[in-house]
């Protein structure tokens, strides 16, 4: 183990270090302190920096990463219920969901460690031009160097898990800042993986300031790509700041979804109610803005309200909970004020927008004008707007209608109208009788315009983090 039950150490170098300092981990549910990490600052990004550098002057053949990489899935498989615990006790994430959470990041690893066996190069077809005859060619694809990386609260295991895993798929070393809210899932993490044979210096971990450990990500050469997930503003930012390195950016959306009259709407209101309100809606894709067409709206609120209102709203260590907290009181402040916002323009609150306790309960809101926050905004929070539309064009403008292109959906039986919106919304990913929530861990997973610049997935990040090399021989 690492340290002891209530207080956790940095991982720099294979070792365990304590700095003096030190940040409590709260519970988004009761403000208790669950745990407090060892706070790390420049000085400890740049050993750890350092410590990756040197790890890297020693490569692991691509089958010793695919075993490690597949110890670690059989050990998050092992300690799957620790693991959930723990990712529900720091992010405020009800059971059910957490543990989803760790499942899907056993599959990360998994699949990892396939395209660790798999990385491979290709051959050049030299003589399709006279300059190449006699030549023969190929390409090797080989680690980009040392990734920092930056992963968000509200998948605390998973995306560290899609940061770290493709990273050492393919060859690279990782220095990991985690988010100061949600430590703790990444320390266990990196436990894991010292603990399935990963070598010193291959991952560490630097917990604390943002500011303070990104300037040294941002600023040393050694560190040769950034990967960051969390909000639009930062994220670009970041990018600029680092015109020089390679920035891989997932970030925000107002997710949109599109009901035609066509559809199952008991099949759609189910799938919606739970996806608009998982880990009061603290996720990317998190169904924000449902367009229903005309003919549909009203049998669609009426089949959807009811589930709404049935979602258990309390205490994510509840195996009955469905929605729980959010992560800061400064959060759901801010979700009452948009909605205060939105209502005082003309919009209508048909469920919730008020408090449980401390939580705000799920928000359903019709009549929202387009320029109101939480129709063009992420709302990062348990709320969805529905409108009506009249025809599919319609439907189409209005879910662009954002700067945001992560993902979207649709549901209808009209296969005419299901391409027709796969060509036209302007997202990384479609979903076609799926809430556009899901997410598989395979898949290229990424967004347009101010979501974001790359495509997640073990297969599609080992891309971004290796460089081909072109090899020619004279014959």
């Amino acid at each position: 183990m690492a340290t002891t039950a209530t207080e956790r150490s940095l991982l720099i170098d294979g070792e365990w270090i304590e700095t003096g300092e030190w940040l409590d981990v709260r519970s988004p549910y009761d403000d208790s302190v669950v745990a407090r990490v060892a706070k790390g600052g420049a000085e400890e990004t740049r050993s750890a920096i350092a410590a990756a550098e040197r790890a890297m002057q020693n490569p692991l053949a691509a089958h010793e990463r695919a075993a490690i990489l597949d110890r670690t899935a059989r050990l998050i498989d092992e300690r799957a219920e620790e693991i959930a615990r723990t990712i529900s006790s720091e992010a405020g994430k009800p059971m059910k969901a957490a543990r989803v959470e760790v499942a899907r990041a056993a599959s990360t690893f998994t699949m990892a460690a396939v395209e660790a066996r798999t990385l491979a190069g290709e051959a050049v077809p030299m003589d399709a031009s006279p300059a190449g005859a006699g030549k023969v060619a190929l390409t090797l694809r080989l680690p980009i160097g040392v990734v920092g990386a930056i992963s968000p609260f509200n998948f605390p295991f998973n995306l560290v898990a899609h940061k770290v895993a493709p990273a050492l798929a393919a060859g690279c070393a990782v220095v990991l800042k985690p988010a100061s809210q949600t430590p703790l899932s990444a320390l266990l993490l990196a436990e894991l993986e010292t603990e399935a044979g990963l070598p010193s210096g291959w991952l560490n971990v630097v917990c604390g300031s943002a500011a303070e450990i990104g300037d040294v990500l941002v600023e040393d050469e050694r560190v040769t790509l950034i990967t960051f997930t969390g909000s639009a503003g930062v994220g670009w930012k970041l990018r600029e700041r680092a015109p020089r390195k390679r920035v891989n950016l997932e970030l925000g959306n107002a997710t949109p979804v599109i009901v035609a009259a066509d559809a199952d709407l008991d099949d759609v209101a189910m799938r919606l109610a739970a996806n608009a309100f998982s880990f009061a809606g603290q996720s990317c894709i998190s169904v924000q803005r449902i367009y229903v067409q005309n003919s549909a709206y009203d049998p669609f609120l009426e089949r959807f309200l009811p589930r709404v209102d049935a979602l258990v709203v309390g205490d994510p260590a509840d195996d009955a909970t469905d929605v729980g907290p959010l992560i800061a009181t400064s959060e759901r402040d801010r979700i009452l004020e948009w909605i205060g916002e939105a209502t005082a323009q003309g919009a209508r609150v048909l469920a919730g927008g008020t408090l449980d306790g401390e939580l705000l309960r799920p928000t359903v809101i019709v009549e929202a004008p387009a320029g109101a926050k939480i129709s063009c905004e992420e709302v990062f929070g348990p709320l969805c707007t529905v409108t009506p539309f009249e025809s599919l064009d319609e439907a189409i403008t209005l879910a662009n209608g954002t700067r945001f292109g992560l993902q979207a959906g649709i549901f209808t039986s009209d296969v005419k109208a299901a391409l027709q919106a796969a060509a036209g919304l302007e997202f990384g990913g479609v979903t076609i009788n799926e809430a556009p929530t899901f997410r598989a861990d395979q898949m290229p997973y990424g967004g347009v315009k101010d979501s974001g610049n790359t495509r997640e997935g073990p297969a599609y990040a080992v891309r971004e983090m290796t460089e081909d090399r072109l090899v020619v021989i004279q014959l």
